[in-house]
């Protein structure tokens, strides 16, 4: 995790707590845009401080490891070596096989990765107290108390001291939240340790800075980030050699004017607190290079702030401001500032009450419904039910913050490699993002995240941390009668899960589940999709308790005869059975399931029946019918089995069902799908494309017809959740821009089942022509061939048995040059350049942060309601003439322009479409190079350009 400052690697102090917990992003600028709040787990650091030399990854064993709390008690013992039989034993709180040499190497000791580690560091000073007094390196977490108390006993005897971290958030719970350190004050003895230089007690209960602290006169690094610090004493000036403060996600609401005497600083960051005011004394630290002030509730800056002549960042995203102060742009290395979400040319509004309402635990939760632009709110004791646009809801109950708190949200398009889909899982919602990330509220929240009606299966919340996904309980409930997220329409409905900390959130659809533990002496599991379908775990069945999972898949009776061509053919739900650990059982498992549709007891022909077993790691399909005892009662079969996988019982005529059962396996799998490509009437080279359900194709197309014509649409095809396909735009069209999800002319979607799958993109002819052009739009599944013979390249851009369908467009009346009349270029080819078209595509993408945009282009805010106010009832209109006023603006300015409209998309927090620009400048700069080859005229600088590549 790096900062984005290009330090030497001995100025960075252990990556993974140097800065309390952050992560940030590395961008093009070098810079972030998105500064990420999250719990680091157990992670070990991989670089040591500049004062224990370069990093070095085997000196000790610990390091470069990553360890989880769910495995800390089964640590393989084989990356530890023992201590000598003489040493006391070490367990608890350390595994067995840890000995004093896999912990205490070369001055350093690291005890946060085991729980309660701390109760260890007496042992160690009474039994290798020469050790102990030359330690320089030590760790400790803080979520024992028993652990802390005995640790900050032998804490002030470690005089030669340079690195201390005791931080919180070093293990989990049962239910994956991060544990809170219990850290609430250090002993004045601790202002012994006078050679200590970094400092890090991130993730704590500390109300107020320990007066030790300031004792600490090397001190060059403190992080204090996730604390309670409601203030800080003026003494804090006493700590000349400070180089790195980070206060991120406390409570402060002023800074001391001694902050200014800190000479030697060069980072600090006190975002996410609840400053209103920042001191004057704040311009008199001239080596000041990095300034976070984001998440707070200032109104105004200090002119002193233009005293700073070597601040290179300035990130105030977030706050009250009105205005820019001018004196910042003539700060001489200023190469970043970020002034995202804040009401820059609005009037002020007016402050907030003084006088706090007690709050009352029999009193109403308020409501607070936001709009598309307000991505940011507010959250107090007295709790809050937000509703957000599109039907989701954020129910805080009272008391979960103790202090008023600002939070943020987003909605992202689902990425492939940033979801997890199971075999016959479902996506049913975008990403819904919650910040800050990693954030703890001290009751949980509950997260109701709204989706579409799952076709088959139950609905389950998955939450991303960073790392990995995890399945979260949930509930499922319609929304609120007060808020529907379609006008006059039914409220949402909701899967809805209890959490205590922000991340990422999606809802899918899954295989009804149920699990159960079995134990010695038995166990009953009933589905919850089929009572019916029960496994009896008789007495004696294991040696030891094991976990079982039930899942349920059910497959409608038409597709089965569909398939197999018999009008009396059926089959029962597909059970897949699962367990932990994987053995067979000492008994046999008694089976109840459903007879198929349609089939009962008294008229079933027994020869008909089929008990298929299927191998869940091959896909294969096996009858065993004849192996098992099968006994049918009027509307239950019932059987014996000692190993757990997959059973389906059919009914069938045919006499073999094995390639029937594995074909009607994949199809479970499968959707039928039609595509639509329509042209837009008033700009028949906007083009619409949608991948969708074969049942609401034609509903779709009657909803578009106004605005929209084009052929009806493609025939059926096949495709999987998931699944990319692409289109392919053929004779004589081609897309009229370089985009990053187009490439060798096919535009790349993935199909998710309840999600729209559309695209609108503007095409050109390919050959400049008089007339009307006939081309056609093709849809290919697969990856992108790159072997086409020319004269199947010519007609189709992929192989027959990739194509799914092709549909007809058609250009009327295109000009020469196959582009809009009087286009707009910006920049030029060798720099890279936008055109009209470009700008029309990437207008597609922008949504109601518009505004912030043409604010961060230099666009007046009288101009923007100009716009606004002429196209009110246009939205597209809108962003167009935003785009093209200010792109007529740079027109003879020279260059720059598209860098600067660049860093206008990730000022506003659009990065992505920065990155596509980016892309197409590449591009277009890439085609140039290449035809200055092609005619010879390719000269030395262009072919050295390193940027060229």
């Amino acid at each position: 995790m790096e900062r984005g400052e290009n330090k030497e690697v001995e100025e960075k102090v252990w990556l993974a707590t140097s800065d309390g917990g952050r992560e940030e992003e590395a961008h093009i600028d070098g810079f972030s845009d998105q500064r990420r709040v999250m719990m680091m787990g157990t992670e070990v650091g991989l670089a040591l401080p500049d004062f224990f030399g370069k990093p070095q990854l085997k000196e000790s064993p610990l390091l470069g490891l990553s360890f989880s709390s769910d495995h800390m008690d089964t640590w393989a013992p084989s990356i530890l070596s023992s201590s000598s039989s003489s040493f006391p034993c070490l367990s608890p709180p350390l595994p067995p096989s840890v000995g004093l040499d896999g912990v205490l190497a070369e001055g350093r000791l690291v005890l946060d990765v085991y729980r309660g580690g701390g109760e260890v560091l007496p042992v160690f000073w009474k039994c290798v107290q020469e050790q102990m007094r030359g330690l320089q390196y030590l760790r400790l977490g803080s979520e024992d108390e028993g652990a802390l108390e005995s640790a900050l006993h032998v804490l002030p005897r470690l005089t030669q001291l340079r690195s201390l971290a005791i931080r919180g958030h070093r293990f989990h719970d049962p239910q994956g939240d991060p544990l809170p350190g219990l850290l609430s004050s250090l002993p004045d003895s601790v202002s012994s340790l006078s050679l200590l230089v970094h400092l890090d007690l991130s993730f704590n209960r500390l109300s107020s800075l320990p007066p030790c602290i300031l004792s600490l006169s090397h001190l060059s690094e403190l992080l204090l980030c996730h604390n309670r610090l409601t203030g800080l004493p003026e003494g804090l000036g006493a700590l000349a050699s400070l180089r790195r403060v980070s206060l991120l996600g406390n409570r402060l609401v002023d800074l001391p004017q001694g902050v200014g005497l800190l000479c030697r600083l060069e980072e600090l960051d006190v975002s996410f607190n609840l400053l209103e005011r920042l001191p004057e004394e704040l311009g008199q630290l001239q080596n000041l290079q990095t300034l976070e002030l984001s998440n707070n509730r200032l109104r105004a800056l200090p002119e002193t702030l233009g005293s700073l002549r070597s601040l290179r960042q300035l990130v105030i995203q977030s706050n009250d401001l009105r205005s820019v102060p001018e004196y910042l742009h003539s700060l001489p290395l200023l190469d970043k500032l970020d002034i995202r979400n804040n009401p820059l040319g609005r009037p002020p509004t007016p402050p907030p009450l003084a006088h706090v309402t007690p709050v009352l635990e029999c009193s109403e939760i308020p409501e607070l419904h936001l709009g598309l632009e307000q991505h940011s709110f507010q959250v107090s004791p007295a709790g809050c039910h937000v509703f957000l646009p599109g039907g989701a809801e954020l129910l805080f109950p009272q008391r979960c913050v103790s202090l008023v708190t600002q939070l943020q949200w987003a909605e992202r398009r689902p990425d492939r490699k940033w979801v997890w889909l199971e075999e016959h899982d479902i996506l049913l919602s975008r990403q819904l993002e919650l910040c800050p990330h990693g954030a703890t509220f001290e009751k949980p929240v509950e997260v109701c995240i709204p989706y579409r009606k799952a076709r088959k299966g139950d609905v389950a919340v998955r939450r991303f941390d960073g790392q990995s996904w995890t399945t979260l309980p949930t509930l499922i409930r319609r929304g609120s009668e007060k808020h529907s997220c379609r006008p006059g329409g039914r409220p949402a409905r909701l899967a809805c899960c209890s959490v205590s900390q922000f991340s990422w959130f999606v809802a899918v659809s899954r295989p009804f589940l149920d699990s159960c533990s079995v134990s010695p002496e038995g166990a009953l599991l009933v589905s919850q999709f089929d009572p019916g379908i029960k496994l009896t775990f008789p007495p004696e069945c294991t040696t030891g308790t094991r976990t079982v999972t039930l899942q349920v898949l059910q497959v409608a009776l038409s597709e089965v005869q569909d398939l197999t061509g018999d009008p009396q053919a059926s089959a029962s739900p597909l059970l897949c059975l699962s367990q932990t650990p994987s053995m067979h059982f000492l008994q046999p498992i008694r089976v109840q399931v459903p007879l198929p549709p349609e089939v009962t007891g008294h008229m079933v022909d027994m020869s008909r029946l089929h008990l298929m077993h299927g191998d869940p790691t091959a896909h294969t399909w096996t009858d065993i019918t004849a192996q098992v005892s099968l006994n049918v009662t009027h509307i239950y079969a019932v059987f014996s089995i000692t190993h757990f996988s997959w059973y389906w019982l059919w009914y069938t005529t045919h006499r073999c069902v094995s390639g029937v059962v594995r074909k009607m396996y994949q199809r479970l799998k499968q959707f039928r799908v039609r595509f639509l490509a329509l042209q837009r009437k008033s700009d028949p080279e906007q083009v619409l494309l949608q991948c969708l359900p074969s049942d609401k194709a034609e509903s779709r197309l009657a909803s578009l017809s106004e605005q929209y014509e084009g052929p009806q649409p493609s025939e059926l095809s096949i495709l999987l959740e998931g699944e990319q396909f692409f289109a392919g735009f053929e004779r004589g069209i081609d897309i009229s821009a370089d985009r990053p999800d187009c490439k060798d002319g096919r535009l790349s979607f993935t199909f998710y089942s309840h999600l729209k799958n559309i695209k609108e993109i503007h095409v050109c002819p390919t050959h400049p022509q008089q007339g009307t052009v006939r081309g056609q739009v093709s849809f290919y599944r697969g990856e992108v061939p790159n072997d086409l013979p020319e004269e199947v390249a010519s007609k189709r851009k992929g192989h027959d048995n990739q194509w799914m369908a092709t549909l007809p467009l058609r250009i009327p009346n295109a000009d020469c040059d196959g582009n809009i009349s009087g286009e707009l270029n910006l920049g030029d080819p060798e720099s890279g350049y936008l055109t009209q078209t470009n700008l029309l595509s990437i207008s597609l993408r922008i949504n109601q942060e518009w505004q912030n945009i043409g604010i961060s282009l230099g666009i007046s805010y009288d101009q923007l309601e100009r716009i606004r106010n002429q196209h009110r009832d246009n939205f597209g209109a809108q962003v167009l003439a935003m785009l093209f006023h200010w792109a007529r603006g740079q027109q003879g300015a020279g260059p720059g322009a598209v860098q600067r409209l660049m860093k206008a998309l990730v000022d506003s927090g659009r990065r992505d479409l920065a990155e596509e620009v980016e892309d197409i400048v590449t591009l277009g700069k890439r085609k140039y190079e290449e035809s200055l080859k092609r005619v010879g005229l390719e000269t030395p600088a262009t072919s050295g350009d390193p940027q060229s590549s």
